[in-house]
C-alpha cells in the first residue's frame, strides 16, 4: 500500500467496536498527545500521553489491519489505534525507520506469517482419489445423525398439523426448545434456529396462522430436502446443506474460482447479541454486476476484522460459497486500498421497484428459504404514513410502493433518510424480502458532491 493511498476517516472509525470508541478516539486524533509517531508502506507508530507518567506505545500494521498498543483497555482496536489511524488520515505521520519497540513487534509478525506461509495447507484430496479414512467416517456420522433429526423434524410437523394449530398460543415460546435441542445434538443447527423460532410466532400478532403455516411448510421442505440430497441439483444441494448448518471454510472456499473485479461497496450494517458482533459488507463488481455479501465476526468489545468503508471501490479477488445462487463470498487477494470511483461510477445504477421484485422472486425459485435479496433502486421516494414507512417508485405509469421493513431500520434512520430526499427521488441500496425493503444506504447530492447516508447505522 502507497502512502499516499491514506485512509479516508470513514475507513478509520469503520473499525470502532462502538460509538464511545469512535468518539474517544476523535480526541486522540491532533498531534498534541502525541510523539515518536512515523510510518513506512506497511504500519504507522507512536506514543500517546494519557494521565500517566509513561506513554503509551501504539501500533498499527495496515495490511490486515492488526493493532498493539501497552494501553490496559479490552476494546480491541482501542481509542489510541484509532486516534493514530485518524491523525495519519488527515495529516500523515511522516516516514521514518520504525522505533525499536515497534519494529520488534512487527518483525515478530512478519515472521509468523512467514512461517504459516511455509506450513503446508490442508490440501484437498486429487480428483478421483478418495478422502482420509477417518474424515470420511466423521462425515458419514455427522451426515446419519443429521438424517436422523431430519426425519425426527418431520415426524413432529405432522404431529403439529394433524392436531391443528388453535393451541399453539398456549403452549409458549418455548414450544419447540426441546426439538431444537435435540437438532443440534444431531449436529443440524441451522434446522435449530428455524425449530426454534416457530414457538414465537404465535405471539407475534394478527395473521399469525398464516406465518405459522409458511414456516412449517419450509422447514418441512429443508428436511425433505436433505433425505433427498444426492437426487439433487449441485447448486440446490449445496444451498440445502448450508441452510441445515454445514459450514464451508473461507480457505478451501477461496482454493476454487475466484472473481476479481472493481468491486463498489454499497453498504454495511453491524448487528449483536451477547456473544457475538456481524457485520454484513454488500459488494458489487462494476463489470460482472455480480452481488456479494461478506460476513465478519467480533466479540462484544471487539470491533469485526473487516471494514470497508461504503462508496469505496476495491481490486480484488472474490470467491463465492456453493449455492444455487450465489451470495456469500470470502475475500481474497486485495490489489489496492479502497478508492473512491471514477465520478460516472460514484452512484450505482439501480432497478425500478418492479424490476428489484421480479430479481427477488428469482432469486427465491433458487433458494426458497431466502429471506432477502440485495438490490439498488433508482428513483424512489421514502414517504410515512398511517401504516408505516414505504418507498414509492413514481417512474413508471401507475405508482408503485413497497413497505419498509421496521424490524431492522431504525427510526433515526428514515427520518434522516426522509430529510436527505426532501420529496425528491433517491438512489437506495437495501435488502428486498418477504416482510418489505430494508434501507441500507442512500446517494443523494449536496452542494459540493455525491455523498452517501447509512440508513442502518
Amino acid at each position: 500500500m502507497a502512502m499516499e493511498d491514506r485512509w479516508t476517516p470513514e475507513h478509520v472509525l469503520s473499525l470502532a467496536p462502538d460509538a464511545a470508541s469512535r468518539k474517544a478516539a476523535a480526541k486522540l486524533s491532533a498531534p498534541a498527545p502525541w510523539s515518536g509517531t512515523g510510518s513506512d508502506d506497511r504500519a504507522l507508530w507512536g506514543r500517546c500521553q494519557g494521565s500517566g507518567g509513561t506513554p503509551y506505545r501504539t501500533v498499527v500494521e495496515l495490511v490486515g489491519p492488526a493493532y498493539q498498543c501497552t494501553c490496559p483497555s479490552r476494546k480491541f482496536p482501542c481509542k489510541h489505534a484509532l486516534g493514530l489511524l485518524l491523525l495519519w488520515s488527515a495529516r500523515g505521520t511522516g516516514q521514518a525507520p520504525a522505533a525499536d519497540w515497534a519494529s520488534g513487534w512487527l518483525d515478530a509478525r512478519r515472521e509468523k506469517e512467514r512461517q504459516r506461509a511455509a506450513e503446508p495447507g490442508p490440501a484437498a484430496a486429487p480428483a478421483g482419489q478418495a478422502v482420509r479414512p477417518e474424515a470420511a467416517r466423521r462425515s458419514a456420522r455427522r451426515a446419519e445423525r443429521v438424517a436422523a433429526g431430519a426425519a425426527e423434524l418431520q415426524a413432529r410437523l405432522a404431529d403439529q398439523l394433524r392436531s391443528g394449530l388453535a393451541d399453539a398460543p398456549q403452549q409458549g415460546p418455548g414450544a419447540w426448545a426441546g426439538t431444537a435441542a435435540r437438532m443440534v445434538d444431531a449436529q443440524a443447527p441451522g434446522l435449530a434456529a428455524r425449530a426454534r423460532e416457530l414457538g414465537v410466532i404465535p405471539a407475534s400478532g394478527p395473521g399469525w396462522p398464516s406465518r405459522l403455516l409458511e414456516e412449517y411448510g419450509l422447514l418441512h421442505l429443508l428436511a425433505s430436502g436433505y433425505r433427498r440430497l444426492d437426487s439433487l441439483p449441485a447448486g440446490l444441494a449445496a444451498t440445502v446443506r448450508s441452510r441445515v448448518g454445514f459450514t464451508v471454510d473461507a480457505a478451501e472456499v477461496l482454493r476454487g474460482p475466484v472473481v476479481r473485479d472493481h468491486w463498489l461497496v454499497l453498504g454495511s450494517s453491524d448487528s449483536a447479541d451477547e456473544r457475538l458482533i456481524t457485520r454484513r459488507i454488500w459488494l458489487r463488481g462494476s463489470r460482472s454486476g455480480q452481488p456479494a455479501l461478506l460476513l465478519s465476526f467480533g466479540r462484544p468489545g471487539t470491533a469485526p476484522e473487516l471494514a470497508l468503508p461504503t462508496g469505496l471501490s476495491l481490486d480484488a479477488e472474490v470467491a463465492f460459497h456453493p449455492g444455487a445462487r450465489p451470495l456469500r463470498a470470502a475475500l481474497g487477494i486485495r490489489f489496492s486500498a479502497p478508492v473512491a470511483p471514477p465520478a460516472a461510477e460514484a452512484v450505482p445504477p439501480g432497478l425500478s421497484l418492479e424490476a428489484a421484485l421480479d430479481a427477488y422472486g428469482r432469486a427465491l425459485c433458487d433458494d426458497p428459504w431466502l429471506e432477502s435479496w440485495p438490490v439498488v433502486l433508482e428513483r424512489v421516494i421514502p414517504l410515512p404514513g398511517v401504516l408505516g414507512w414505504e418507498l414509492a417508485d413514481h417512474s413508471g405509469p401507475d405508482p408503485v410502493a413497497i413497505p419498509v421493513d421496521r424490524r431492522s431500520t431504525p427510526d433515526s434512520g428514515l427520518w434522516q433518510l426522509a430529510a436527505v430526499s426532501g420529496g425528491r427521488p433517491l438512489t437506495l441500496f437495501g435488502e428486498c424480502g418477504h416482510r418489505g425493503f430494508t434501507p441500507v444506504t442512500a446517494w443523494y447530492a449536496d452542494d459540493t458532491r455525491i455523498r452517501t447516508l447509512g440508513v442502518t447505522a
